[in-house]
């Protein structure tokens, strides 16, 4: 496996580039950064908020900031990906016309971008750049890489602007129900959520719907609602003043304790460094 990695001090600029024969994401992922996936080879499979999706080589998927998603294996496990995370901040600061730019992707919750010759030989050309910058490391290659990767954002929006946003198949029936179930944890993440309950209430056995749900969200019912509900109580506590406790309950967790181990076995950190951070 060949991996490369970058990440700025104040966490608002990331990019992330992978060769392997096989990997499944290890956590749950969200993030308050904008994430441009871009798969260079293979294929993989995405949930994204509620649904599976498969992509293919030369497809760019970007993920807007605090939208829960989990990548794994699709049939042929073998890829190469580059990934960049940036801020909203960041963007806007390198112009004032990027949030005219920034159009498509506006009120979205993912956009897939499935390029045309012309554009797709731009981003592979724009990965390459990023991939051999963070490889050698040269005098300022924190600098150019990020303005490669502002390149390449605007490239992606500009197809957008031009094309809608490609569709990407669902891999069966079955992730069409599971996508089903999941609208519906997402909907009701706050009240009292057990693999049984929601298995009455979809008419399947509990036995099916802990292996189907792992199967197509790469999730564990337990996982994803806690990461459901973690994802949320970390927007409550960038954005308002609420008490620890109350955001606790409010996402669904009845133990202030059990809120705050599970927080930080999510995230890595206690609730109460993501105080007032947006």
């Amino acid at each position: 496996m060949d991996d490369l990695h970058y990440h700025n001090e104040q966490g608002t600029f990331a990019v992330s580039h992978r060769k392997a024969l096989s990997h499944h994401m290890p956590s749950s992922h969200f993030h308050g950064t904008y994430e441009i996936y871009v798969l260079l080879s293979g294929e993989r499979e995405f949930f994204i908020k509620d649904r599976t999706l498969v992509a293919s080589q030369g497809d760019v998927i970007i993920i807007a900031p605090h939208i829960l998603h989990r990548t794994t294996n699709a049939d042929k496990p073998e890829h190469e990906r580059l990934i960049v995370n940036i801020h909203e901040s960041r963007l806007t600061m390198a112009d004032d016309s990027f949030e005219d730019i920034m159009q498509p992707l506006l009120q979205k919750d993912y956009v897939v971008v499935r390029s045309a010759p012309d554009d797709l030989a731009i981003v592979q050309s724009l990965a390459e750049r990023i991939i051999e910058e963070l490889r050698e490391r040269k005098p300022g290659f924190a600098l150019f890489v990020q303005t490669l990767a502002l390149q390449l954002f605007v490239v992606c929006c500009r197809h957008m602007k031009q094309h809608n946003s490609a569709r990407l198949k669902s891999p069966s029936l079955m992730h069409e129900r599971i996508s089903e179930i999941v609208q519906y944890m997402n909907r009701h993440y706050m009240q009292e959520l057990s693999l049984p309950q929601v298995a009455e209430a979809f008419y399947v056995s509990p036995f099916y719907l802990s292996r189907s749900f792992k199967e197509a969200t790469g999730f564990s019912f337990t996982e994803y609602v806690n990461s459901v509900r973690i994802k949320e109580a970390k927007k409550l506590l960038e954005r308002s003043s609420m008490k620890v406790s109350h955001i606790a309950s409010k996402v669904g967790f009845g133990s202030v304790t059990h809120f705050g181990r599970v927080f930080k076995a999510v995230t890595g950190f206690s609730p109460l460094h993501f105080r007032g951070k947006s």
